[in-house]
């Protein structure tokens, strides 16, 4: 990636601005999936912090959440989740590997707890048609 000022180097204040600009939620996948369940008749609640992990989307009468992560922070094993850092390698693939342990914990207390789980991965997006019909699938 190259940064505004030409180089292949980041400046700490370059990195800093860049890693504000990163959102935790009503990110663009979220929000296609989101468009999506409303469309196709799913009512569902927002990230509820009573919930381990904050679900993107939570379907309380169902009982069934639904996650939507980005390939790349959440270690997904697609092309774009694949792609490793140049600057800062150690960190993070150390910071990737606590999300990806920290996503399992949260999928393993859901399900103990009686909720149906559902990753929906950022490179899905393409593929609309396909995306409605494994919500559907997954929600009926």
């Amino acid at each position: 990636m190259v940064n505004p000022k030409g180089s292949d180097v980041f400046t700490p204040q370059d990195r800093a601005r860049v890693m504000r600009a990163v959102k935790g939620k009503d990110t663009k996948p979220e929000m296609i999936v989101r468009r999506l369940a409303h469309a196709m008749g799913y009512r569902f609640r927002l990230h509820r912090k009573d919930l381990p992990g904050k679900p993107d989307l939570v379907f309380p009468g169902r009982k069934a959440v639904i996650f939507v992560h980005g390939c790349f922070w959440h270690g997904h094993d697609c092309a774009r989740g694949s792609r490793q850092p140049k600057q800062n390698a150690e960190y993070w693939r150390t910071k990737i590997g606590r999300n990806v342990e920290r996503d399992t914990d949260n999928l393993e207390t859901l399900a103990s707890q009686g909720w149906r789980t559902q990753v929906i991965w950022e490179c899905e997006m393409k593929d609309r048609d396909a995306l409605a019909e494994r919500i559907r699938a997954f929600l009926d």
